[in-house]
């Protein structure tokens, strides 16, 4: 199975916007972009009309948002993949069926304190799943290794599927959540704030390629 890196970036300006794609589109194949609304988790990002850069590599759209079915009816054709946090959705399937019939991709985003038998029977039609290694909405959050067990969980239930981390992610914790069976990682502030990101990559992609 593949193994990725994912810089997360945030941003409260379609300048700052810029400023942080324009940092890292040249050293990655995807990108996540992380949407916070002030509502569903306290801080806000990207909570404008954004537009993107025509760059080489896809887009993940991470939402932190109370109303998911909303962005995506707006904002969809900006972006490749929509991951949703399962929290905030009203009805699971049909957040589903609506972001495949955009021919879109589609993952449910777990927070730390909603266990893996929440979605297991939407897993087939997932695309990938993202483990929440920190509570959302905060850059820079320390990591939880309790989480650690939550992906050899999922990974036992589902072989063959995606599994994303995102949270805490850096040299130090990146062989936990590898070993525990994830295939992409997600790194924020590691990879965003580091001086030399080929650097902070190389590091990273060393340790889960071992």
């Amino acid at each position: 199975m593949k193994k990725i890196i994912i810089p997360a970036l945030i941003a409260k300006s379609q300048e700052e916007l810029d400023k942080v794609i324009n940092k890292v589109k040249d050293h990655f194949e995807l990108i996540q972009l992380d949407f916070m609304d002030g509502k569903f988790v306290p801080n806000e990002s990207i909570n404008f009309d954004f537009k993107l850069p025509d760059t080489k590599c896809k887009y993940e759209a991470h939402l932190m948002v109370s109303n998911p079915e909303e962005w995506i009816e707006k904002h969809y054709q900006k972006i490749d993949m929509v991951l949703a946090h399962f929290e905030s959705l009203k009805n699971p399937q049909k957040i589903i069926n609506q972001v495949k019939n955009k021919r879109k991709q589609i993952g449910f985003v777990l927070n730390p304190e909603t266990p893996v038998s929440k979605i297991e029977k939407y897993l087939d039609q997932l695309d990938q799943v993202l483990i929440m290694t920190v509570n959302p909405g905060f850059y820079g959050s320390s990591f939880l290794p309790e989480m650690v067990d939550k992906i050899t969980e999922l990974r036992n239930k589902a072989s063959d599927l995606d599994i994303e981390v995102d949270g805490g992610v850096n040299d130090r914790t990146i062989g936990l959540v590898n070993n525990a069976g994830a295939n992409m990682f997600v790194s924020g502030s590691y990879i965003v704030k580091s001086d030399d990101i080929n650097k902070a990559i190389d590091t990273l992609k060393e340790i889960v390629n071992k």
